[in-house]
């Protein structure tokens, strides 16, 4: 996946355009993450970017960034579909990277103490999350 690709992908976007992202991904976010759990070294991190992206707090910006990273991870076809284990996730992995360094620290301790509750959670529901 080039750089070109990636930058289109984490553009922050217009209001209404942001909106529309964090409507599918509050309804495809959980699903995906569930299959991913296994394959992301650093689901933590995701999950805590999902509360940031869902956060009104979170700047415009930073918000449009994170929510066109977990748009393009929730989506069910991309550039290596998902269905290939280890290596479908390898372009989310990419692109979520990206986001997380175009961001650098946006995300607070109170979106990873979430996240920390909500996979706790999970692994207590019989998942397999990697923290």
């Amino acid at each position: 996946m080039d750089d070109v690709k990636i930058g289109e992908i984490l553009l922050p976007g217009e209001e209404s355009e942001q909106e529309a992202r964090a409507s599918k991904v509050r309804r495809r976010f959980w699903p995906t993450m569930k299959r991913a759990m296994r394959q992301l070294p650093f689901s933590r991190d995701v999950v805590a970017a999902y509360y940031c992206a869902m956060d009104p707090a979170t700047p415009m910006r930073t918000r449009g960034i994170l929510l066109g990273a977990l748009a393009y991870f929730v989506l069910p076809f991309d550039v290596i579909p998902d269905v290939f284990a280890f290596v479908g996730f390898s372009d989310d992995i990419a692109v979520l990277t990206a986001a997380f360094a175009a961001i650098s620290g946006q995300i607070k301790e109170e979106h990873y103490i979430r996240a920390d509750d909500a996979l706790t959670d999970e692994i207590a529901e019989g998942g397999t999350a990697k923290r």
